[in-house]
This record gives C-alpha cells, structure tokens and sequence, in this order.
C-alpha cells in the first residue's frame, strides 16, 4: 500500500513554522551577544579557516592529501582562544605520535598485514594517555591515514616524505585555526557568567515565590511541602551548571586580545561574579535546609497559637525573594545601579527579619523543641539573610572595585 502523503495545508504550515522560528533565531543572534551569536560567529571563523587552510595546502604546497590542513583548522576550532591553543598542541602531539609509530615500525617490519595490527594497537593504547586528553583518539586516526600513504608511496624518500607532509598540513591547518579564531571575533564571555547568575537567581525566585504566600496562609499541606522540598533538591544541579559557565566565561579571557579593552571598560576580571555566584550558592543551602524543615512538619495543634509567626517568616521570605528577582535581571552595564538597589533591599530584609525575630519572643515560641520547626526556622532565617547580604556586599564591592561593602 502506498503512503499517503501529508495534507498540503498541514506541509505549509510546518514549513511556515520552520520559517517563523528560523528567522526568530536569527533575530535573536542579531539582538544580543547570546548562543546565537557564539554560534554564527563560530561556523564562519571555522568556514574561513578551512578555506585558508585549504588555499595554503592546495594551491600554495601543492600537497597530495590537503585535507589534513581544513580538517586540522576547523577541528581545533573551540569556544575560547585557550581551548583553541591546548587543543591545538594536544592535536598536533597525537597526530605526530601516530605518524611516528608508523614510520618506526612500517620501516622495520614493512607494509604487511602485522605491520597494520602492531601499529593498531599501539597507536590506541598510547591514544589513553591523559595528557592527550580528547585528542587521544587521533593517534589512531593518523596512524591509520599515515599507513595508507606510506602503502601507497613507492620509495622510502618518498614515504618519508609523504609521512612528513601530514605532520606539516596538520601544523598548517592548527596555525590558521588558531589565528583566526585569535583574531577575527576572539570570544569574549562576560554575558554567560552574567547569564549564570540569572539562571540560578530566578530559580531561587521562582521557589521562594511559591513558598512565601503559603506561609503567610499558613498553607503547609504534605504535598506542597515535599514539592518544595525536591525542588530545592534540584538547586543543586544548576549550581554546577552555572559554575561551568562561569569558568568558560574566565577561560575566554586567557590570550585574548580583547581583554585589553575590557580592562580599559573595567571589565578584566571575573572575581565579583564568581563570587556572587559562591555566595548565591550558599543560599541555596539555606533554601533547602529551610524547605527540608518545613517539610518535616505540618499543620497540627499550633495552627492558632503561632500563625503570627509564620505570616512573619513569609514576610521575611518576599523580602528575599526581591533580592533574588534583582541578581535574576543583573546587567553589567548597569551594575553600580542595580548594587544600590540590592543593598537597599538587602536593609529591608534586615528589618524584616528583625520584626520575625520580634514576633517570635512576643509569642513565647517553644524555640527549644526539637519536635517544632521554630528555633530552626528561626536559625535558619539568620543564615539566608546573612548569605543574601553577603551576596549584595560582595556585588557592591566588584562594582566599587574594593571599597565598602554596602551597610
């Protein structure tokens, strides 16, 4: 039975949806210095180097296997002019191990089928060598490339000479991945530490905003506590997430020639990000111990006795989360203004916290039962302001550049 083809109006709106979220992706690499741009920006430095590449290797060297020049140019190619230079020393030491094996045991044993395994299986054992690191693999690949030549040429000048010219494209075509990549567009980025920090901040937001109106309705039901309680489980993954960012963003500044105008912008370090980001970490701590607690117990016999408390706690929750909405939408042209408003925030969640610490001893909370969540509630929210105002200080610091922390 044939197949029956898809309605012409279904096709045309498919294609049409293609179009739509193509032309939004392109929008978006037009309208900000995001993943959108990193990614045109790369496959046009990697276009333009294998084009170089192969001009070099085929019409000025007039080499027999070319190849090796663009592949070598596109496949160094990294997100960082630093992974762009390791890759290509790690590369170029693979691909000449290979080659050396080749041409040690080829010219000892010959062109035979033992020759082929001998090679095979040195080539990938010395392939696992840790310096090598993702490079190990091209030991094998070289050697294999260079077993075929050294097959196919007919003289030993000859193979020695063909086994030579891979070594010299491969050191061609790194050359000009690396060149290009440190001088047309080198990448710079600050945007994905910053990016970092909105991701885990508007995750901390988002729980925050969710915990705050159910305690002051005093709303802690078995199912919404455990909710709140894996949710902040997951902070933890994100974290990592960020922290990887971050140290990408610092790698980019290592060899890069436009570092020298972002210090000239006052933007040559990372310092105060990385430090917002450790700081914001530890609040994500104090957000699980908190949810944690809360989760471990429920509505019972204090439900009138203490709800004060509570809708205090939850008052004192909205605080921070302000704080967090504020590093959610960070801007590094506009740090000095938004490290303002994190700090008169910041005051206010202290004077918030004050008030929950008020209320608690005008209600002769029974801090000291382990069975109730009080006197850890209570602790707990001593630590989440002292991290949230570490995490405002630190910010006020990078931005002052050493001076006062904000009071």
């Amino acid at each position: 039975m044939a197949e029956r083809s898809a309605p012409p109006q279904r096709t045309e709106a498919a294609s049409q949806a293609s179009t739509a979220r193509a032309r939004q992706w392109l929008r978006r690499a037009a309208g900000s210095d995001g993943h959108e741009r990193h990614t045109l920006a790369l496959i046009g430095k990697s276009a333009l180097a294998a084009l170089v590449a192969w001009w070099i290797a085929h019409d000025l060297m007039g080499a027999r296997s070319p190849a090796f020049a663009p592949f070598s140019a596109v496949l160094i190619m990294q997100v960082t002019v630093y992974r762009s230079l390791l890759q290509s020393l790690r590369y170029v030491g693979a691909v000449a191990l290979g080659v050396a094996l080749q041409v040690l045991i080829g010219f000892l044993l010959g062109p035979g089928l033992p020759t082929f395994a001998l090679v095979a299986l040195a080539a990938i054992a010395i392939g696992r060598w840790r310096p090598l690191g993702s490079q190990g693999s091209q030991v094998a690949t070289a050697a294999f490339f260079a077993f075929s030549t050294y097959v196919s040429a007919t003289t030993p000048g000859d193979k020695l000479a063909q086994l030579s010219q891979i070594i010299v494209l491969v050191l061609v075509g790194c050359g000009v991945g690396a060149v290009i990549n440190l001088l047309v567009v080198p990448p710079m980025r600050y945007r994905s530490a910053e990016s970092g920090i909105h991701t885990l901040a508007h995750s901390l937001c988002d729980l925050i905003g969710d915990m705050y109106p159910a305690l002051r309705e005093h709303r802690l039901e078995e199912e919404r506590t455990r909710h709140w309680r894996h949710r902040a489980s997951q902070l933890g993954p994100i974290v990592d997430q960020v922290q990887a960012a971050v140290h990408t963003a610092v790698e980019s500044t290592y060899y890069n020639p436009r570092r020298l105008l972002q210090r000239h912008r006052g933007r040559a370090t990372f310092a105060g990000y990385r430090a917002v980001i450790d700081a914001l970490e530890r609040v994500t701590y104090q957000l699980a111990s908190t949810a944690r607690s809360l989760d471990q117990w429920h509505d019972g016999q204090d439900d009138d006795a203490y709800g004060g408390f509570l809708r205090r706690y939850g008052d004192f929750l909205a605080t921070l989360a302000h704080i967090t909405d504020l590093f959610g939408g960070l801007d590094e042209d506009r740090l000095r203004e938004q490290a303002r408003e994190l700090c008169e925030a910041a005051e206010q969640a202290q004077r918030y916290r004050t008030r929950l610490v008020e209320e608690a001893e005008k209600s002769a909370l029974p801090v000291g039962d382990p069975s109730r969540p009080y006197g850890i509630l209570l602790a707990e929210a001593t630590r989440l302001m002292d991290e949230c105002q570490h995490t405002c200080d630190v910010l006020q610091q990078s931005v002052d550049g050493g001076g006062s922390p904000c009071a």
